[in-house]
Formats: structure tokens, C-alpha cells, sequence
């Protein structure tokens, strides 16, 4: 079995999204009790993807991690097969999914602390900006707030990769329909309306603490990403990671819970 492949026993969550129910992978890991801290993971990602990050995250927090896979990924309901996603899609995902989520496992009513990647860094800012009074505060490595020509680019070579590569193969571990997961993805991020897409007037309503991580090496995205949000968010944390690429969770991660452990306990 490669290293890089967790076995995880799936747990199903069932939740009625406005247009049709969904079931959703999910696993606790980290403390039995303690504050709850909820993972979202990346475009491409699922619960399996993230190794053994966010037990080793959640333990030194001393926290309840919830992981899940977003519809569409892992082990969750696949998307329809004349299914498209709309360029609002992370919306979508931080106002419906994500609540209904927490209601199912029944932590809708605690306040919770956010780690997301990628496009979950971005679906925790958009939560954090929707319901500030279910937020504690909010980690986010290497999130997007606007469209930048560095990340187009990179997803057009990933798109070219995976039908010529063996990426498809790597990705198809993590993922029971993978060209569901990869097409929702790619195909919304090369829509031309997506260019167009920024969050950055949506973040002026979250209230929690942020602490915004981004990798000097990140083939998807700028150090502007981090400078836009701590502009829109006051008292934001910035950590920039040197030799660090798109996954700081896996690239530095020691780095990373030694930044996350300070940050949360400043709090």
C-alpha cells in the first residue's frame, strides 16, 4: 500500500441540500472533548488526502477534529453526471453544506475553530463571514480570495496532466467517482466567469481571528492572496512558509502546528 494512502472507515452523514439530499464522508479524530475544529479541504482533496494532519493538528490543539469529504469528493455522494458546478460554488458549500453538516453530527450548536486548504481555506473565510457567532477562528493555508494568472495557469497544466499522466491513477485512491471530483473543480475554475470571481468584500463581516498561512513556492497562488485578506480583516496573522509549496500541511508541517498551536493560544 503506498505511504501516502490512508484507510479510512467512511461514516456517512445524510443532509438535504435545497436541491437534493447528499451523503457526506466524515471522521472525528484528535481529543474526545475540547473545542470542535472542522478541516476543508482543498479542490482536489478528500478525508483521506490529508494523511495523518489533522489528528496531529487536532492533538496538539487539544481539540475535536471533525474531517469530511465536500460532495462530490472521497466518499460522499459523486456529482450527477449532467451535473455542473456554478462559479459560486464555494458559496454554496460555506451557506448549505457545511451547516448542515454540523447540524447531522450534532456540533451545529457549538461554536467551532476552522482549518482549510486551498479552496477550503477560502470555504472557512466565506463561513467565518456568514455566521461569525459559530466561529472561534479560522486557520487558512494558501486560500484564494480572488483569481490570480498564476493559479489558472497551474490548473490548466493539472488539467493537461491528468489525461496524460498517471494523476488521474493517484487521485482515483482518494476518490470513488474521481472524474467527478476533478471536472467539478477544473471545470468551474477554467470557466471564463470564474476570473471574475472575488471574496474579498465578503471578508469585511467575519469577526474571528484569522491566521492566514501561504507557502514562498505555492505553484497556485501569490503572497497577495494573504496581504488582500489581512487589508479586509484586521488583526489578521500572516505566516509566510520559505521552500513551502501549495500544501503547507504537508510540505511544513511542523511548521505549521507550531504556528497554529501559538495562534490558538493567544486567543
Amino acid at each position: 500500500m503506498s505511504p501516502f494512502l490512508r484507510l479510512v472507515l467512511a461514516v456517512l452523514a445524510s443532509i438535504s441540500l435545497p436541491d437534493r439530499p447528499v451523503e457526506l464522508e466524515y471522521e472525528w479524530v484528535g481529543a474526545r472533548e475540547g473545542p470542535l475544529l472542522v478541516f476543508l479541504h482543498e479542490g482536489l482533496g478528500s478525508l483521506s488526502m490529508w494523511r495523518d494532519f489533522p489528528q496531529r493538528l487536532a492533538a496538539a490543539l487539544g481539540m475535536h477534529g471533525l474531517v469530511y469529504s465536500r460532495p462530490g469528493y472521497g466518499k460522499s455522494t459523486p456529482r450527477a453526471a449532467d451535473e455542473r458546478w456554478d462559479v459560486d460554488f464555494m458559496h454554496r458549500q460555506a451557506r448549505d453544506v457545511l451547516p448542515a453538516l454540523l447540524d447531522a453530527v450534532g456540533a451545529g450548536a457549538e461554536p467551532a475553530w476552522l482549518y482549510g486548504h486551498s479552496d477550503g481555506g477560502s470555504i472557512a473565510l466565506l463561513f467565518a463571514s456568514m455566521f461569525a457567532h459559530r466561529v472561534n477562528g479560522a486557520i487558512v493555508a494558501a486560500p484564494h480570495v480572488f483569481v490570480e494568472d498564476v493559479s489558472v495557469g497551474s490548473i490548466e497544466r493539472t488539467r493537461i496532466a491528468y489525461m496524460e499522466t498517471q494523476l488521474r491513477d493517484r487521485l482515483a485512491r482518494h476518490h470513488e467517482d474521481v472524474d467527478s471530483a476533478f471536472w467539478g473543480w477544473n471545470d468551474t475554475w477554467l470557466h471564463p466567469r470564474f476570473r471574475a470571481w472575488n471574496i474579498e468584500r465578503e471578508l469585511e463581516a467575519i469577526r474571528a481571528p484569522v491566521l492566514a498561512i501561504q507557502g514562498t513556492d505555492d505553484e497556485y497562488g501569490t503572497m497577495e492572496q494573504l496581504r488582500r485578506i489581512a487589508r479586509r480583516v484586521p488583526g489578521t496573522q500572516t505566516l509566510e512558509l520559505e521552500h513551502c509549496g501549495h500544501s503547507p500541511h504537508r510540505d511544513c508541517p511542523d511548521a505549521v502546528i507550531e504556528a497554529a498551536v501559538r495562534f490558538a493560544g493567544s486567543r
